[in-house]
């Protein structure tokens, strides 16, 4: 017999039916209702409910306007949703489909299978017994006793699994007396579960909740224990709170076995006001009892805590603030909680607040700025680990404002600052410093010249300090600057390839005449660090306390290798500056310095390769023959997940560190990441890392170490492990990601997309 097709509508008035090879009537339907969430990250999935359905099957049979039997290859189709099996009956009133034998459910991309199932096709409601299950947010897919369809957008799966593994055994899965499964609000939700890991339970938790699509959600997170040579054993629980699109806070209850209990949270937040965007974070952590310090430091308050918070906002388009806060409860902190290098070397933290306001050629910033400064609990048997405390800042208003090509081709530039300096041990005072400028720029298409003037006004009010009454002070020192320089290009070939190479000397002469500045404090200057940027400067010093008596000329040469498109593949660069008299403004009152020439810095970076790219600069001192400070990095990186990372960094009298990193394949899916950091001067490690990570189709493992320097004379160690389910969790100790990211150059993650 021919297959038969018919189109229904319910709730007409029955018209006469012929047993034709193909019998039509016309549908309508009940009113749509759409599930909806304030958190939905997709619209919900609404059927038309004026669509008409479509019977098909090898025969059919029964009462068209109450209840047609479908028999051999059953087919419903409605709008989103088909329906397929052996053999099917369709009752067109209740507008619902009884199906047995083979069946199949397509729902908005979402596949379903059964022995027997009932569907409301209007509301969505219905069962299908033992079904499997794939949905098409992320693939996730799994089996059941039973399945309970709740509206189009919510399943219920009793006796069921779940996992983003493909295949009919997958390598992990979930299993649980009862799941929900809610792709409108892109949610699922189960009772009792256990985890199961290549058949082997591995974790089992009272309840569980994770996203369908991978996207943010709140429930708890993984469970992570780990283990630290300082702390012992640890068990971190944390739970998100997915409190809007733009906002979250994450708390982390921590035992922590040598020590107590500690409390954390991180809230996050991002947002837009008619002035602007908005954003910031904050930070706490807090052990009401640290039982490890107090065993140390009878005679000390035992609650230890750490905050950081910061904030940004614009009022309007030309008005912002900010805020930065840093605080901890003792010096000890970062020595005992510390998970990273930058973390336990944070000895000076800042608290800022900040405003700032911009016009058309001009900005003005007020800040108020205090530090805390923790030392190095060695610093008490060896000074040099002594840890400064710098100025605060209460407040500092700084105005800057500027024009270029005005008045026939001239640039004009003026900077203000009005400081307030406290310190607890040193002399305190209020620093106003005032530097008009203004610069006449000749350029041509293959030269520049640049004639500057600019003054240095400043005026101090000293307060009474150690004996001394309170002073003012005040400075004006000028000085003229001329830049010029030339661009010369020529094209080569290297390497079989179009190449245009470049020669650009420069000149810089500076002339600032001698002032006396012995009596005046230095509340935030120092010496610049000498290098390429620093050698185009006219003041030597950084901070506007001292303003360095200059006759000099800086000469530079710089060579550049451009590709066809314009991209930089090697840059080549030599610098020294050569004085004309003595250098007598000095940090405090020592000697003049009268050299004749600085040392010479050379400089060659660039990517000769798609593979291959080099970073070095030297600076070596021609009067005593030897190189002052040195640095070499090489970086190869021949594939995806392939980098080797080689440095070398040397500074006269202060260190002397060979670095090592890498990520690459070791054989099939298993990858080799690690790092090492060795003091050739001092004899010993000051970091490694060493790790694994094998990739499978829906799964990550991780497994290694780390060990850092917390102070001077001690270090940390932290080992790691992380099973990484895709779409669901980060099962493990510790945060090898983080570690592998920020230690390796280059490091790519294996499963780009996943996890947080």
């Amino acid at each position: 017999m021919s297959r038969m097709r018919w189109l229904l509508a319910p709730k007409i008035k029955p018209r006469r039916l012929a047993y034709a090879l193909s019998a039509i009537v016309t549908v309508s339907a009940l009113p749509a209702y759409a599930q909806t969430s304030p958190r939905a990250p997709r619209p919900p999935r609404v059927e038309d409910k004026d669509a008409v359905t479509v019977v098909k099957a090898e025969d059919i049979s029964g009462r068209p306007e109450r209840e047609i039997n479908l028999e051999r290859d059953a087919e419903i189709v409605k709008d989103k949703t088909k329906v397929k099996a052996d053999s099917a009956c369709f009752r067109q009133v209740e507008n619902e489909v009884e199906a047995h034998g083979n069946v199949k459910i397509w729902r908005f991309g979402d596949y379903f299978t059964g022995d027997d199932v009932q569907l409301n096709m209007d509301t969505g409601k219905g069962y299908m017994l033992n079904p499997t299950y794939k949905l098409e947010a992320n693939g996730g897919q799994g089996k059941a006793e039973r399945l309970n369809f709740i509206n189009e957008d919510e399943a219920q799966v009793i006796n069921g699994t779940y996992s983003t593994c493909q295949g009919a055994n997958p390598d992990w899965y979930l299993s649980s007396d009862t799941m929900n499964l809610d792709s409108g609000r892109d949610v699922g939700t189960a009772g009792k579960t256990l985890i199961y890991f290549k058949d082997v339970p591995i974790l089992g938790t009272p309840a569980l909740s994770f996203s369908l699509s991978g996207a943010r959600r709140s429930g708890w997170l993984s469970p992570t224990p780990g283990f630290g040579s300082k702390n012992g054993a640890e068990l971190v629980v944390p739970y998100y709170f997915n409190i809007a699109p733009n906002r979250d806070l994450t708390v982390y209850p921590k035992i922590i076995g040598n020590r107590g209990i500690q409390l954390g949270a991180l809230g996050r937040y991002l947002g837009e006001t008619d002035g602007g965007l908005y954003q910031g974070e904050t930070y706490i952590e807090f052990m009401p009892h640290d039982s490890e310090y107090a065993k140390a430091n009878p005679d000390q308050k035992s609650d230890r805590w750490l905050i950081r918070s910061s904030h940004t906002q614009d009022i309007t388009k030309d008005w912002a603030f900010s805020w930065n806060f840093r605080a901890a409860s003792d010096d000890n902190y970062p020595n005992d909680f510390s998970k990273t290098v930058s973390g336990s070397t944070e000895r000076q933290l800042l608290r800022e607040l900040r405003t700032d306001y911009h016009g058309d050629f001009w900005n003005l910033t007020a800040r108020v700025q205090k530090y805390q400064v923790l030392q190095d609990p060695e610093s008490v048997v060896d000074p040099s680990l002594f840890v400064s405390r710098p100025y605060d800042r209460l407040p500092a208003i700084n105005f800057n404002a500027a024009q270029y090509d005005v008045a026939g081709g001239f640039d004009w530039a003026f900077d203000a600052e009005l400081t307030r300096f406290y310190h607890p041990t040193l002399i305190n005072g209020t620093r106003l410093v005032a530097i008009p400028q203004i610069s006449y720029p000749i350029i041509g298409s293959s030269y520049f010249i640049t004639p500057k003037v600019m003054v240095n006004l400043a005026s101090y009010q000293l307060d009474a300090y150690n004996g001394q009454k309170a002073d003012n002070l005040s400075r004006a020192v000028p000085t003229f600057s001329l830049d010029s320089g030339l661009v010369f290009e020529r094209d080569i070939k290297f390497g079989g390839k179009d190449i245009t190479q470049t020669l650009e000397p420069r000149l810089f002469y500076v002339n600032t005449p001698y002032r006396d500045q012995s009596k005046f404090p230095t509340f935030d200057t120092d010496a610049a660090t000498f290098n390429f940027s620093q050698i185009f400067s006219e003041n030597r010093f950084v901070g506007s306390d001292r303003i360095g008596d200059a006759n000099q000329l800086t000469a530079a040469l710089t060579s550049r290798f451009l590709d066809a498109n314009g991209a930089e593949a090697l840059r080549l660069a030599f610098g020294q500056r050569f004085y004309f008299k003595d250098q007598r403004v000095q940090l405090d009152n020592s000697t003049p310095v009268n050299d004749a020439h600085s040392d010479i810095l050379l400089a060659a970076t660039g990517r000769i390769s798609e593979t291959w790219a080099f970073d070095s600069a030297v600076q070596y001192n021609p009067s005593q023959s030897r190189v002052v400070s040195e640095s070499y990095t090489a970086q190869w990186a021949p594939g995806a997940k392939k980098v080797l990372n080689l440095g070398y960094r040397y500074l006269r009298d202060s260190f002397k560190n060979v670095e090592l990193s890498s990520q690459w394949p070791i054989f099939q899916k298993w990858y080799g990441v690690g790092r090492i950091s060795y003091s050739l001067q001092d004899k010993k490690i000051l970091e490694s890392l060493v790790g694994l990570e094998y990739k499978a189709d829906c799964w990550v493992f991780r497994t290694g170490g780390q060990r850092f320097v917390t102070t001077s004379t001690k270090a940390s160690t932290q080992i790691f492990f992380q099973l990484e389910l895709n779409g669901l969790s980060h099962l493990g100790v510790g945060s090898p990601l983080e570690a592998m990211k920020s230690s390796i150059p280059g490091y790519q993650r294996l499963n780009e997309g996943y996890g947080r």
